[in-house]
């Protein structure tokens, strides 16, 4: 019985000394936040901070974009962390996890569909009509087989964009109006005065952070910026098999 109550005494401790550690980090982190707020201004706002695989150095988010400071809030550093001793950079990951989405948020019917193949593999690409990576992109994704592909038009270059995106949206064939336009420079002819999901396609850009064309997504959730390589595409699709 007596060597249980130590037993008993000693887990309590353990608890309470991690709960203690627990409260002091939180506390640190909080405090961090608040003196670095104050430095940079309340227009730039921290979305969280919290204690980095450094000892004494804290990760700061403001908005999607990942910065380092000290414990003293002197220095604001920009840089990626990689570890020595396997190779990863720790950095980068966490960029890919907060650019990561769900597939499930993403609305089909708001984007063009086009399916090849037997369609198994997916992916989401959000474009704008009058840009030149995306034409760039389109003009690779057809070397693609076996694929389904979401076309979410989002106008963010111009209002010439805005226009050609209705153009094309209510057309008689919205996809076949998008691939002329987009592979074989065929001015869309759509009257433009359908309901469109341009609305909501830009809502959703902005809540995600989608500010530029093309950017895809995988089923994973995963973004690649700009117009990815084909080679770059078969790899990712080959590592969600």
């Amino acid at each position: 019985m007596l060597i249980l109550n130590k037993l008993l005494s000693t887990l309590a401790l353990a608890c309470s000394l991690v709960f203690l550690v627990g409260t002091v980090n939180a506390q640190s982190e909080q405090q961090v936040r608040s003196e670095l707020q104050k430095k940079i201004g309340q227009n730039t706002k921290i979305k969280s901070v919290s204690q980095s695989p450094i000892s004494g150095i804290y990760e700061v988010l403001v908005g999607n974009e990942i910065f380092y400071t000290d414990a003293n809030s002197k220095y604001l550093i920009q840089g990626e962390i990689i570890e020595i001793a396997t190779g990863k950079n720790i950095t980068e990951q966490k960029q890919v996890d907060l650019n990561r989405i769900k597939w499930s948020e993403l609305n089909s019917s708001n984007a063009l569909k086009v399916v090849r193949g037997n369609g198994s593999r997916q992916l989401a690409v959000f474009s704008d009509p009058n840009c030149g990576y995306c034409k760039r992109l389109d003009k690779s994704l057809q070397q693609l087989d076996n694929v389904t592909v979401y076309t979410y038009l989002i106008p963010i270059l111009s209002a010439d964009s805005a226009q050609k995106s209705k153009q094309i949206w209510c057309s008689a064939d919205p996809q076949k109006a998008y691939v002329d336009w987009m592979i074989n420079g065929i001015t869309p002819t759509g009257k433009g005065d359908c309901s469109t999901p341009l609305d909501k396609n830009m809502t959703f850009a902005k809540t995600y952070g989608i500010t530029g064309t093309p950017t895809i997504f995988f089923t994973d959730g995963s973004r690649f910026p700009g117009a990815v390589q084909i080679t770059d595409i078969e790899k990712k699709f080959s590592s969600l098999k």
